[in-house]
């Protein structure tokens, strides 16, 4: 990832005035952890705007995940993200679940550029996007982990846990009910993206955690479920992100639950969004804005 760091200093200084402004299964072997765990790292993280889709890229100075991948065709507008930001290579990609919209631009990003680690869920489909993306996993050699135990690791200080779903069978929705549920620790900041998790999963990873986040993605994409009053009053998120598009919005009453709970909402339908956080201070915007604003 050497070509990056061109791309940094310029970066930080326009996340800069934003901030002004405002045990388990073992991972898979991988390099870059130059910091110590928690201690805080210059962390980024890009909300894609893929529609009703989840694409999100997180990344440091020498550590990078990319967390689902949209919809098919998405892959290129992935690719030319990484390409900006000077990314040359993944060190991991997690597929929290199997559905198209997160898992249909893997094929393309796993033709298309190195990665070291492939996590994916216990509940796979039939699909033409689930068969490209296993012919592209064989193409590149890779064999992917299958999540069935709480997984860590650590890239650059940010330390990351993938949560797997307990059940192989649920009463309704298996697949999304199978999502990996993926928390990020970076310093004194928290972030945790839910991936399509309905009432029975949510219900089930709020048994063993229970504690406070600076961000949340919602889950499945900001459809009402009963389990998000609990979750919003457990996490207490100062920010939450729901990925919904304009002909698939967001639920009325969810938008309601967190006005209530006094978190600001951003919504991938109206902008990509980005997270900056430097351990200590976490700054969230609409890319869109981010950029205009460094161009002034």
């Amino acid at each position: 990832m050497s070509s990056r760091a061109a791309l940094l200093p310029a970066l930080a200084l326009c996340l800069a005035l934003l901030l002004s402004g405002c045990g388990g299964q073992a991972a898979p072997a991988s390099g870059g952890d130059g910091a110590e765990a928690g201690s805080g790292s210059e962390l980024t993280v890009y909300c894609f705007a893929a529609g009703k889709a989840d694409a999100f890229l997180l990344y440091t100075a020498s550590g990078a995940v990319l967390l689902d991948c949209g919809e098919k065709g998405f892959g290129k507008e992935i690719l030319a993200y990484l390409e900006e930001a000077g990314i040359e290579h993944l060190d991991y990609l997690i597929v929290t679940h199997f559905d198209q919209d997160h898992v249909g631009g893997a094929a393309k990003v796993l033709n298309s550029i190195p990665v070291d680690n492939v996590l994916q869920s216990n509940t796979p489909k039939d699909s033409t996007e689930v068969e490209k993306y296993e012919k592209a996993l064989d193409a590149a050699g890779l064999t992917p982990v299958t999540v069935r135990e709480t997984l860590t690791f650590t890239l650059d200080g940010v330390a990351y846990t993938v949560d797997p779903p307990r059940q192989t069978d649920y009463a309704s929705d298996d697949s999304n009910n199978s999502s990996l549920i993926v928390s990020v620790i970076n310093g004194e900041k928290r972030l945790l993206f839910m991936g399509d998790a309905m009432d029975e999963r949510t219900a089930e990873y709020l048994s063993s955690d229970r504690e406070t986040y600076d961000f949340v993605k919602l889950p499945h994409h900001g459809r009402w479920q009963e389990t998000l009053e609990e979750l919003i009053a457990s996490a207490k998120p100062a920010h939450a992100l729901i990925t919904s598009s304009d002909s698939q919005p967001e639920d009325a009453e969810t938008l309601e639950l967190l006005e209530r709970a006094g978190a600001q909402v951003w919504l991938t339908r109206v902008s990509p969004v980005l997270l900056y956080s430097d351990g200590a201070q976490l700054s969230v915007s609409y890319a869109e804005t981010a950029q205009a604003d460094a161009a002034a």
